[in-house]
């Protein structure tokens, strides 16, 4: 299959690929038909998709199989007026009906707006009438299809409510008994391969969430993702874990993991248990396993000795920084390396370890000759081996496959990731003398503090090779001397809980001085059951910060009624330590 897009697809090292790699994009590119139904006609036999949940159901598609539902489901959703160019969010967690709706809509011309199930109704408003949805497509529980219903007084783009079931409430079009009554498919219109195929909420920092917005070049984009970062061919089957309603999941569920022709394995259940995730490993031999960090956190706290994961040939990261300690541990209970890769939702893998390199833990790896990737610092000028400096893509030729198309309907905030011929990621990192990139954080996630500039991944790094740290965040707190100092919120292991309290945080603290700078230390720790998570894993850090904020204001509130019963307006939390110490 991939020799229809590459001249070259065997390659044997970083300068071979950086030399010879070349995407060739086909007019009209589409995914559903140039690759998923070619390898139907191809091997219409072979396994695909094998679903699975945690109620025992076990479902098998073959390539014939994915071509006729999506060919059905196509139909379906054209009979309920879809038709190219209109927006459908699918909020579908990991029911096999995902895939089917997205190939579908891909070969309607439409546009997949996948979205978590955890959205409110305010969420779904926001998000229908930024982007003038006109259909849902939902998994049938209550809370989900409540929340949806609730948001239709305040949604009038929305014209198509459906419901895979389960439930099928009043006004909700029941997907499996009308689907089997779709007429015979008959291909549209081609669609343009800059039109929009695949659109995402994402959530920045501040303010609400960005549309990103990409074409259908984007599924060569991840060609390098499946092929050759999670290293997968034919006789692969491989697991990624990511809900559906993350740009993860196309990342590894979906584009490149076809590509190869690997299997393409779902685990759909309601709670991440990692001893679940590791007997799925051993009964179904899973050869290829790709999770977030966090994943590989909780998974090696478990017994390996109670499981046969000999099937593993291959595992890989991303999501956010891998900390050493990780890997450290993961290779000696498995004996394989775990190779990172760095990507946004903006972009498809523009930074990884592949396999003709030898992975360096905790780095980023090395760029994707697909990007022009860049490291500059605050100046414009190129940063030198060991300096800091911001991840760009040269834009200057041309946007490169995988690159976003637009912030949809907001020129304005694409013109500020976009412009001076780079795309500007807001991910800092250093390189060294390899070229190996390794994270220090994003733009707005560095600590200042005494004029010192720390990388929340430098002091987390440190602390996960603590015994008692399973996971942490490491923020920045307002400080009237300082301007901030740094903060460490700690989940702790198991055995270590009980020892809780002022002479752990001092062990701590002694810990990160003697085995990092010592002006990077956290003044502050504080004892967790557990971080706050995206629904994809991420450690929002933004949460924290804000939580700290809230109490820092409630602190001065305090010291206004304990002292003058009204401070002045011009009094901000930056005030609040020396007042404090008034008191």
């Amino acid at each position: 299959m991939i020799e229809r897009f590459l001249n070259q697809t065997k390659f044997s090292s970083q300068q071979d690929f950086i030399e010879n790699f070349h995407i060739n994009v086909p007019e009209h590119f589409n995914f559903a038909y140039d690759v998923m139904d070619a390898w139907a006609e191809e091997k219409p036999d072979k396994l695909a998709l094998l679903w699975t949940n945690d109620k025992g159901a076990c479902i098998r598609f073959t390539y014939r199989d994915i071509k006729e539902q999506t060919d059905r489901t196509a139909s379906y959703l054209m009979s309920l007026g879809i038709g190219r160019g209109d927006m459908v969010m699918l909020m579908l967690k990991r029911r096999y009906e995902f895939w089917l709706c997205m190939l579908a809509l891909h070969k309607i011309g439409a546009v997949a707006i996948p979205a978590t199930h955890l959205l409110t109704s305010e969420d779904i408003v926001y998000r229908c009438n930024r982007a003038d949805v006109k259909a849902i497509v939902c998994c049938g529980e209550k809370v989900i299809t409540g929340h949806i219903a609730g948001a239709m007084a305040g949604s009038p783009s929305v014209e198509v409510l459906v419901s895979v079931g389960p439930d099928v409430p009043e006004g909700f079009h029941d997907f499996h008994a009308e689907w089997l009554e779709a007429p015979e498919f008959v291909r549209p219109e081609r669609n343009e391969t800059d039109d929009i195929m695949l659109m995402y909420f994402t959530s920045g920092t501040s303010g609400e969430p960005k549309m990103v917005a990409h074409d259908f070049t984007y599924a060569l984009g991840h060609l390098a993702t499946g092929v050759y970062w999670h290293n997968l061919d034919e006789h692969s089957l491989h697991l990624t874990i990511a809900d559906t309603g993350w740009g993860k999941a196309v990342w590894g569920k979906l584009y490149g993991q076809w590509f190869a022709g690997a299997v393409v394995f779902v685990y759909d259940h309601e709670k991440f248990t990692p001893a679940d995730i590791l007997h799925k490993i051993e009964e179904y031999h899973i050869t290829s396993l790709c999770a977030p960090p966090t994943i590989y956190r909780f998974l090696i706290q478990e017994d390996f000795s109670k499981y046969d994961l000999s099937s593993l040939e291959y595992c890989t990261t991303a999501g956010e920084a891998l900390n050493g300690a990780v890997f450290d541990k993961f290779k000696e209970l498995t004996g394989i390396e775990l190779h990172e890769g760095f990507g946004q939702t903006e972009t498809t893998m523009t930074l990884g370890t592949l396999p003709w390199t030898t992975p360096k833990p905790g780095s980023m790896g090395l760029p994707n000759p697909q990007y022009g990737i860049e490291l500059i610092k605050p100046d414009g000028t190129p940063a030198q081996v060991g300096e800091r400096g911001e991840i760009v893509v040269n834009i200057s030729k041309g946007r490169p496959l995988g690159l976003f198309k637009e912030y949809y309907r907001d020129p304005e905030l694409t013109a500020s990731v976009m412009h001076d011929g780079y795309y500007h990621t807001g991910d800092v990192a250093t390189m060294d003398e390899d070229g190996y990139f390794w994270f220090v954080g994003r733009n707005d996630d560095i600590i200042k503090s005494s004029g010192y500039r720390i990388s929340p991944f430098e002091v987390e790094s440190v602390l996960m090779k603590h015994p008692a740290v399973v996971e942490c965040a490491v923020t920045g707190v307002p400080d009237e001397i300082r301007g901030k100092v740094v903060k460490a919120t700690i989940v702790l292991a198991e055995d270590w809980k009980a020892r809780k309290g002022d002479d752990l945080v001092k062990e701590l603290q002694n810990y990160v001085k003697t085995h990092t700078a010592p002006y990077k230390y956290p003044r502050q720790i504080e004892f967790v059951d557990e971080l706050p998570k995206t629904i994809s894993g991420k450690i929002r850090r933004v949460e924290i910060r804000s939580t700290d904020n809230t109490k820092a204001e409630e602190s001065l509130r305090k010291i206004r009624e304990a002292i003058f019963g009204e401070a002045p307006a011009s009094w901000s939390t930056n005030n609040v330590a020396w007042m404090e110490s008034l008191l």
